[in-house]
């Protein structure tokens, strides 16, 4: 389960980096996606497409690869298994005898955190936010009294809609809004809900990354 960068290509890990060169083929999220990093670090194996949602398809040639010998997984950015494909392969390779290593690397999730501010024992982790306003409602809900902060993914379809739904239902409560980690126009944005709005105006490009501030005390 190899990590790989979210944005800037320059945080590929250096044992990544090896273990891919190393491998007998690589199972990717988009193959695309894939050739280019590898491309970037000099490296050419054969590639299995291995996608979310149809993970069941790519299933068995995957495990008919580790037969043959070491395979390593990535996504188009981050950590497979995470918010990403990988969990159901994991469990076939288990129940069939192989050996699940994981090579960490970068987290939008770490990213956003590690800059935030917040204070909290802990936190929490949504992936990606109900697209739904009604569940979004019922989710922020939960966070009325909560002390950790909560974390979770948007995109640029959807971010304005649902910081609205959030000044709505927390509107005293401060964020951070991370917009395109570790790429060449990553921003950071502070502030309630609202006033991360009026910040985003008219340029909601990019993926998100959202961190809510906890409960105060």
């Amino acid at each position: 389960m190899v990590g790989t960068p979210i944005g800037n290509l320059e945080d590929l890990t250096a044992r990544a980096a090896r273990v891919l060169g190393e491998v007998g083929a690589i199972a990717a999220e988009d193959t695309r996606v894939t050739a280019r990093l590898l491309a970037r670090i000099g490296v050419r194996k054969p590639m299995l497409s291995y996608r979310a949602p149809v993970e069941r398809r790519g299933l068995p040639a995957v495990l008919r690869a580790l037969d043959e010998g070491d395979v390593a997984l990535v996504t188009d950015a981050g950590t497979p298994g995470v918010n990403d494909p990988g969990q159901r392969l994991v469990a076939a390779a288990v129940a069939e005898g192989h050996a699940v290593v994981p090579i960490p690397g970068p987290s939008a999730v770490a990213a956003a955190l590690s800059v935030s501010g917040f204070s909290g024992d802990g936190y929490l982790f949504f992936g990606y936010l109900p697209r739904k306003p009604g569940e979004l409602r019922r989710l922020l809900a939960s966070l009325e009294a909560e002390a950790r902060p909560a974390v979770a993914f948007d995109s640029p379809y959807r971010v304005l809609k649902s910081l609205r739904v959030i000044a709505e239902a927390l509107p005293d409560r401060q964020l951070l809004v991370g917009r395109e980690l570790t790429k060449l126009h990553e921003e950071l944005i502070r502030g309630t809900a609202d006033e991360c709005l009026a910040t985003l105006a008219g340029r909601a490009r990019g993926e998100f990354t959202l961190v809510i501030a906890g409960c105060p005390s």
